[in-house]
């Protein structure tokens, strides 16, 4: 999971490696969505969620059972 920057200088925090069926990455991103107050979509095997939530994103997830790990730093 880490944060990229695209153009106008907003930021995207992209989580990858989810070993989860699709519809449950739908779920799981409504959820986060919800919680972060922030937009977001699945791209092919990733998730994105808009801004800069590794911080939160780590919590949520391990509040879930997963085992995230920040990368990119």
């Amino acid at each position: 999971m880490g944060s990229i920057i695209i153009g106008g200088g907003k930021s995207v925090t992209v989580i990858e490696g989810l070993q989860v069926p699709i519809q449950d990455r739908e779920v799981l991103l409504k959820k986060l969505k919800a919680g972060l107050g922030a937009g977001g979509t699945v791209k092919d095997t990733s998730l994105e969620i808009q801004g800069d939530h590794c911080d939160a994103l780590i919590a949520a997830l391990t509040r879930l059972g997963y085992r995230p790990k920040r990368s990119g730093d």
